[in-house]
């Protein structure tokens, strides 16, 4: 593992865990009424296990209420969103795989920050 570089977001940070050629692992949080774009990326699938808080993803049509425990996956080229709903930070481990995992392969459909 590599030293941990803190990335500030407007709706919390991100922590890069470890990468190779086809994989990276994020920690990333979301602090308290804030959430993260609508958005997909044409490069990469991710799978989040959820370690605290609470909250909602939104991963296509479907809805999943997030807690402690609960792992879903996030399809290439699927819209997909996470909200904070409770009082304390929403922490995520994030596994992304695929071919390319710079923070320019995403697409922004709805942002509460003004992002393009």
């Amino acid at each position: 593992m590599g030293g941990e570089k803190r990335q500030e977001t407007p709706w919390g940070y991100f922590v890069v865990l470890d990468e190779g050629a086809t994989y990276k692992v994020k920690r990333f949080v979301v602090k308290p009424g804030q959430r993260l774009s609508l958005q997909r990326h044409s490069k990469r699938a991710e799978h989040w296990f959820v370690v605290e808080g609470e909250g909602v993803a939104t991963v296509g049509d479907r809805r999943i209420l997030l807690a402690p425990g609960i792992s879903l996956d996030v399809p290439r080229m699927s819209w997909h969103r996470v909200q904070n709903t409770g009082a304390a930070d929403l922490v995520i481990a994030e596994i992304q795989t695929g071919t390319y995992f710079g923070e320019d392969d995403i697409e922004r459909k709805a942002d509460d920050y003004g992002r393009e």
